[in-house]
């Protein structure tokens, strides 16, 4: 199996080498391409506007001056244009991406451009307690990760399929147990401005998110993590709501 790796934290992050770890349990054959600098809340954005650089770090190993979705491209049309990755890893992010956070996600992203180009993608993600950012542990992605990325390939991803994955802010030897979910939503998207003043007194300004997650619905990712287990969500980037587009239907044929 020929695996390809992005990220949105960096091409020297901990959770990269986390999940080239766990990669290398599955195949011999593993590619890294993750961007040069940290590129969280990016998203799924394109550079258009500026050249890419491509840097040769190590062996398979490159790092981009680019997004997450700009290295999922150069990694497959370029890098590995001999031979399309038959698997496309993003993470290890550091934090959660659960409800909301996913349309923010650069980890979320560089799965759902594997996905947009035919490659069976999986994003995953590890949580931390409140301020332990600057260490955090990837004991559960690092040795949860192969049993839940096989578990995924066995029951089936099909070419294009788009499968985004949250270990719980435990150690391994605390996760309950594995989960299939629905991507939630909290009771009240928490972000902030906070104004501050440079030392010209000129105001500027910091987005604050806040991460409380309310009481989730059963099924969601949030319950799921909350209570210790790891959450397995099947995507789509069909964003369509067809529930609403039927009523739609039905509303604009009748206004003709």
């Amino acid at each position: 199996m020929r695996i390809l790796i992005t990220n949105d934290d960096g091409i020297h992050s901990p959770g990269l080498d986390a999940l080239v770890k766990v990669a290398r349990t599955i195949s011999d054959d593993v590619w890294i391409v993750a961007p040069e600098t940290d590129q969280s809340g990016v998203a799924h954005s394109l550079s258009l506007n500026d050249p890419l650089r491509l840097r040769d770090v190590g062996e398979r190993r490159f790092a981009v001056k680019g997004t997450p979705t700009d290295c999922v491209i150069l990694g497959a049309r370029h890098v590995m244009k001999d031979k399309l990755p038959d698997l496309l890893l993003s993470g290890v992010n550091r934090g959660h991406n659960l409800a909301e956070d996913i349309t923010y996600s650069g980890t979320v992203a560089g799965a759902i451009e594997g996905a947009l180009l035919g490659i069976p993608a999986i994003g995953l993600s590890q949580g931390y307690p409140p301020g332990h950012r600057e260490n955090v542990d990837y004991s559960a992605a690092e040795v949860h990760g192969k049993r839940v990325i096989e578990q995924i390939l066995a029951a089936g991803l099909p070419r294009g399929g788009l499968v985004n994955v949250n270990f719980p802010a435990l150690p391994a030897d605390k996760i309950a147990g594995v989960r299939a979910t629905v991507q939630g939503q909290r009771s009240q998207w928490q972000a902030q401005v906070e104004q501050r003043r440079d030392g010209r007194g000129n105001p500027y300004f910091w987005v604050i998110v806040g991460h409380e997650i309310g009481d989730p619905e059963a099924d969601s990712d949030l319950k799921a993590v909350s209570e210790g287990y790891i959450s397995v969500t099947p995507l789509k980037v069909d964003m369509t709501d067809h529930a609403l587009k039927k009523r739609f239907d039905q509303a604009l044929e009748g206004g003709n």
